[in-house]
């Protein structure tokens, strides 16, 4: 209790949003590109906090939102075998494919298992060697080196049954991209787990060469308007950089030994993201030396062409160019209940954070 009251300080709150009037005098738009942050932001009302000058713009971060509709197709091609298992997070059983999803295979008699880390998929493998288990590795660098670890275990255990279908990625290329596409971006509220990882010093190029702030920030009501401060102050100062707000959680170096067994077992390629297309060098594949666990190259399934869903623009709400009110389909034919696109999936996704927490929005 001692933390949340910290960290959830009504009058701190209002202290700091009274210092941001103070020294807001510039149009500013930041974009959070954490789908905790964009969560955050709506259910604690972030923006009714700010002067109408400063704008918040929710960016491509939702691993679930910016992964491929093809990937979830590539998934429910491998949970249709027979001799496959799927274990996967939650949050992704209900992103639909192009004309499925994993959870509608799993009530039609696949086995679909939703596990909280990839070492229960490696127990499942232990457990039934007549099968092949298939995890489907999603997240950007905070999810990644236990994706790295799991691999290493399979390794060490021998595991002839144990594949990863990877989805993974990094942040700076979708960062720097939103920029390249000219999206009107002054300043990024960095990702806090990702960071966590990384360390600050991943976005020391991006603000260099775009001339933007990077302010890296924690989930909590006072870390986000701190982290607003801080960015506007800034701006006004005109002395952009990267700093830590998040100064509990992130050191500029992040976690050495994570980022050292991320990249001993992923090696980079190019990607697609949802909104952005192909980025390059922006997406996490197994090196050569770890390809017997690859469930791309080791286990063959035809995939059917993908559809993308007519009417939904959650590429353009990725890319802050658009609100999820924006859409024809929010809160109709598109509901957390019955989604029709990625971002009202995930707790983390744009649309449904909206959808809970600023209907009036």
């Amino acid at each position: 209790m001692k933390y949340i009251d910290e960290y959830r300080n009504k009058e701190l709150v209002l202290q700091i949003a009274g210092k941001i009037k103070e020294i807001s005098t510039k149009p500013i738009r930041l974009m959070e590109v954490c789908g905790g942050h964009t969560m955050s932001i709506q259910k604690f009302g972030i923006p009714s906090l700010l002067p109408e000058n400063i704008k918040l713009l929710s960016g491509p971060g939702c691993p679930v939102c910016v992964s491929s509709r093809s990937f979830i197709d590539h998934a429910v091609a491998l949970a249709r075998l027979p001799e496959v298992i799927i274990t996967t997070f939650g949050d992704l059983i209900r992103v639909p494919g192009s004309t499925s999803s994993l959870d509608r295979e799993k009530a039609a008699g696949a086995d679909v298992r939703i596990v909280y880390s990839i070492m229960e998929a490696i127990e499942i493998a232990k457990k039934n060697t007549d099968k092949k288990v298939v995890f489907l590795g999603i997240g950007f660098e905070t999810t990644a080196p236990a994706s790295a670890a799991g691999i290493m275990m399979a390794q060490q255990l021998g595991l002839k049954n144990f594949f990863l279908l990877s989805s993974h990625k990094i942040m700076p290329p979708a960062m720097a991209a939103l920029i390249d596409e000219g999206v009107k971006i002054d300043g990024y509220i960095g990702p806090g787990h990702v960071s966590t990882i990384t360390g600050s010093e991943m976005y020391n190029g991006i603000a260099e060469k775009y001339q933007l702030g990077c302010v890296i920030s924690g989930f909590e009501p006072v870390d986000l308007m701190q982290s607003i401060y801080m960015l506007v102050k800034q701006m006004e100062e005109n002395d952009l950089k990267v700093e830590i707000q998040y100064t509990r959680a992130v050191k500029p170096e992040g976690n050495v030994k994570a980022k050292k067994l991320m990249y001993d077992v992923f090696e980079l390629r190019d990607d697609w993201w949802r909104g952005l297309g192909i980025l390059k060098l922006s997406g996490l594949k197994l090196r050569d030396e770890f390809s017997k666990y690859d469930a791309e190259k080791m286990i063959p399934v035809e995939i059917e062409k993908t559809i993308e869903p007519k009417g939904c623009i959650c590429g353009e709400i990725l890319k802050g160019l658009k609100l999820p009110k924006d859409c024809k389909l929010y809160g109709k034919a598109c509901t957390p209940q019955n989604p029709v696109g990625a971002c009202m999936v995930s707790s983390e996704g744009s649309c449904h954070a909206w959808y809970r927490y600023n209907r009036e929005g």
